[in-house]
């Protein structure tokens, strides 16, 4: 009796429980795109504007820089160093204003943003980093391609961060989730209410327009570009001054602009640390707004820089 050989079945990709199944959608990168790529228009049209008399006043210098410090310090205070790290303590007002000026930097809804950054910190610059500029080899070509991707490229992978594996504590937090479900609104505030603010300062039409495009339009893209030159540049360039298992490195031209983001490598090496520029003459801003906070009563359990800590985790300098 001749035996039927065996039928081989398909083999199935492996489920990565770190993964959302469900992924991300056309119509998400769409989204994406939209809110990313017209802030980065508006960039260009506005440098020429700068120069042309009545495009460029007080009030647009005045509120940009504002908005600016509000949303950048609600992802480098808020997002990074107080939801995705615990750097520190907060009270419930403090922790609801922190979300709320983080998800006016349209980075994405909070609990997005922390589950990616976690996954981030979990496999730096390995297979599952969902956004290393070594992904694709380390010879320039292949460096190259992944800077892109790293900086920009990422937003539309179509994987997505489990939320419920990574972030399931702000999940659980009534007042995160709803602001995490607000998440378009804010949008909406960001964009909206620079101009109003802009028109009423000037009592005029426009210093309405001209405060939507200077502290709407073009601060946002400043503040993505800044905070993905975190995830490109300072893990690719700069000095490596304590050990890390990855490539995340110090960039000092980066420090102002990112509030003290850009001391990338401590960061890495010791990610609950609340500051991240911990030597001399490393400025960080986000450092000095959680001890503003602290002083306040506001915030408390600062995990501020322990010297024997920082001495261990310091890279051996050649005699």
């Amino acid at each position: 009796m001749t035996t039927a050989p065996a039928v081989e079945r398909p083999v199935r990709p492996q489920a990565r429980p770190e993964l959302d199944p469900a992924g991300q959608g056309v119509p998400e990168r769409v989204l994406v795109a939209v809110f990313t790529g017209i802030p980065f228009l508006a960039l260009f049209a506005a440098i020429p504007l700068a120069w042309t008399s009545g495009w460029l006043g007080w009030s647009d210098v005045v509120l940009t820089a504002v908005f600016y410090f509000l949303s950048a310090g609600g992802i480098t205070v808020g997002y990074h160093r107080y939801f995705t790290h615990g750097s520190f303590k907060a009270k419930r007002p403090l922790k609801i204003f922190m979300a709320i000026a983080g998800s006016m930097a349209m980075e994405g809804p909070i609990i997005t943003w922390v589950a990616d950054h976690r996954r981030h910190h979990k496999h730096s610059d390995k297979e599952m980093d969902p956004h290393s500029p070594w992904r694709f080899g380390d010879d320039w070509k292949a460096l190259g391609k992944g800077l892109l991707w790293a900086h920009y490229g990422w937003l539309f992978d179509g994987n997505r961060t489990n939320k419920e594996r990574f972030a399931k504590d702000l999940l659980n937090d009534k007042d995160i989730s709803a602001i995490h479900r607000w998440f378009p609104g804010l949008v909406a505030v960001s964009m909206i209410l620079p101009g109003v603010l802009g028109g009423l300062m000037t009592m005029s039409w426009h210093g309405a327009v001209t405060g939507f495009l200077w502290a709407g339009l073009v601060r946002i893209t400043l503040v993505h570009h800044v905070t993905w030159a975190i995830n490109s540049i300072c893990h690719t360039f700069g000095k490596e001054d304590f050990e890390v298992r990855d490539k995340s490195r110090n960039v000092w031209w980066l420090a102002i602009p990112s509030l003290g983001e850009s001391w990338h490598n401590l960061h890495h090496s010791d990610p609950t640390c609340a500051r991240h520029g911990v030597l001399k003459g490393q400025v960080d801003i986000s450092a000095r707004v959680i001890w503003a906070f602290e002083k306040a009563g506001w915030a408390y359990d600062v995990r501020w820089p322990n010297e024997d800590r920082l001495a261990s985790r310091r890279v051996k300098q050649d005699a």
